[in-house]
């Protein structure tokens, strides 16, 4: 496991990668990337980003998608996967917002899980990216980023890492560290063919020196 100092060093290798990064999502107020969110579940968001254009521009409030039928919704967005389930979800949370919360999206994470579809790291996405609260989503690139680099342990389950992470990473700095080791996962420390033979972060990361241990014996 990485010390206090080697996750700093870490952080400061992510910001100096990816200075940049944020929500890749396309969105224009809490209320799409709210519906974003839901449709990204187990999809990429480069396919939400070719989907939502069309689909925001037909709907615009959760009235829009309260009153048309399920059916023409799951058409909608039949190219992303598990469109029957996110259609119904996104039809139920729509009906929950105009309910509960006069048609806004809420600010809070507890409020968020409330919707349908709507788990801990959908939940904690919208309130970091929409709401400016300090959040840490797991999602499956900074879950691997983690366990990889032993900033957390193999074992440990997504509330787990996310746990450990809000320990070890200054409040200050939970939503910009989120991004940024997604975008390490995505575009560097990929799932399958990391970069790790021009990882600034080698020296740390046992998992990947085991990978070029394993390369050079190969060759």
């Amino acid at each position: 496991m990485l010390n206090k100092s080697q996750i700093r060093y870490c952080l400061d290798t992510f910001e100096s990668m990816y200075p940049d990064a944020e929500c890749e999502l396309n969105h224009t107020n809490p209320f799409e990337l709210l519906v974003a969110v839901v449709l990204s579940a187990q999809a990429t968001d480069a396919l939400v980003n070719k989907v939502t254009p069309d689909l925001f521009a037909k709907y615009k409030r959760p009235e829009d998608y309260v009153n048309v039928p399920l059916e023409e919704l799951q058409n909608d967005i039949k190219r992303i996967g598990l469109f029957r389930n996110k259609a119904k979800n996104i039809k139920k949370l729509s009906e929950t917002l105009l309910e509960k919360y006069d048609g806004e999206v809420p600010p809070t994470k507890e409020q968020l899980e409330s919707l349908a579809g709507v788990g801990r790291k959908t939940a904690n996405v919208v309130a970091s990216v929409a709401f400016d609260e300090p959040a840490i989503a797991v999602d499956t690139h900074v879950e691997r980023v983690s366990k990889r680099l032993g900033i957390c342990r193999w074992k440990d389950s997504v509330l787990e890492v996310e746990k450990t992470l809000m320990r070890k990473v200054p409040v200050d700095e939970w939503s910009v560290t989120h991004h940024r080791m997604i975008f390490f996962g995505r575009y560097h420390c990929k799932a399958q063919r990391p970069s790790c033979e021009e990882c600034p972060l080698l020296s740390l990361c046992r998992e990947g020196q085991k990978r070029m241990k394993k390369k050079e014996k190969t060759s």
